[in-house]
Order: C-alpha cells, then structure tokens, then sequence
C-alpha cells in the first residue's frame, strides 16, 4: 500500500504550535518528535500516514502492549521508517506514558505540569532557529529521561513543547 506523505506533512503543520492537551495528539507529537531526530520535521511529519496505521492510530495504551510480532510487522511496512531504536523508543515511551500514573492523570496532565498548566512564552531573537533550546525543553527533557522515555534529548523535547503549543515563541 503506497501512502500519499504529502498529507502527514500537511496534517501536521496543521497541529503545529497549537496549544493542545488531547492526548492522542500529543502522542502522535511525540512519535514525530522521536523520528525526526537525525532526519527533519518534514520528513517525519510526512510519515504521519504510516505512523497512525502502525502506531494503533495513536493510541498509547494499545502501543503499550507491542511486542516482536508488531515490531516485525512494522518492519515490513514499505512506507515506514525502519529504524528498529526509533520503533522501539515508541513502545517504550509508551509503555512510560502508561507509568505516570498515579502520579499524573495522564500525558497530558505530565506535559503541562511544568508549565503549571499556562503556555509559556520564550522570548528569541528574530530569525532565531526552531530548535533553539530553553531551560524548559531541557528540565523536561531530564525529566523524561529519569522515567523511562527514550529518544527525548533537549531538542527534540523543545520541538514537541512547540509542536504542542505549550512553548510559544515570541521575538524579543
């Protein structure tokens, strides 16, 4: 099955910098988050298609239950990026979404948290890059780490704090 990537590409831009708290949302934010590294929102972005077909449509609590006959499946998908860390970093962060609990209502309530539930609003220089780090990228991000995600370093945490509108960049 050949899938048309222009569309995860343009869904995406859509949801980009949009403040939500759904958490399917987030979650397919998060798997973008992960592929990109070393590649390019772009190109993540336009894997969406695929991404939702192998990913239970972004449902983290189904992903949470993947194992070697997903994984291989996933594999064997033409359209998919085949990096077996990245696939396995999704079931993974799944898996830790799923560990916030009691602590956390869900990913949602997690990712806001540290923003006591407000947008925060970083302040940049005019053109300054997408990926420009902030204190909050990086204190989520070790955050993360210490729970048990995989893939979240400082800068890919930055971009899905910006891709979920919790960090709102505004030129000084």
């Amino acid at each position: 099955m050949q899938l048309d990537s222009s569309n995860g590409t343009n869904e995406y831009h859509q949801l980009f910098g949009h403040e939500t708290h759904d958490n399917r949302v987030l979650f397919e934010l998060l798997v973008v988050a992960v592929f990109q590294a070393g590649l390019s929102w772009r190109v993540a972005a336009g894997k969406i298609p695929i991404f939702r077909q192998v990913f239970a449509n972004f449902d983290y609590r189904i992903v949470a239950g993947f194992d070697e006959p997903e994984f291989e499946a996933m594999m064997q998908q033409p359209a998919m990026i085949k990096n077996p860390r990245k696939i396995r970093a999704i079931v993974s962060n799944s898996r830790a979404i799923i560990k916030l609990a009691p602590e956390f209502n869900d990913f949602n309530d997690y990712l806001w948290h540290f923003t006591n539930q407000q947008v925060w609003i970083m302040n940049i220089e005019p053109d300054a890059p997408l990926n420009q780090q902030s204190s909050l990228g990086t204190l989520v991000a070790k955050d993360m780490k210490k729970r048990g995600f995989k893939f979240v370093g400082p800068t890919t945490v930055q971009l899905l704090l910006l891709a979920a509108g919790i960090i709102q960049r505004m030129e000084k």
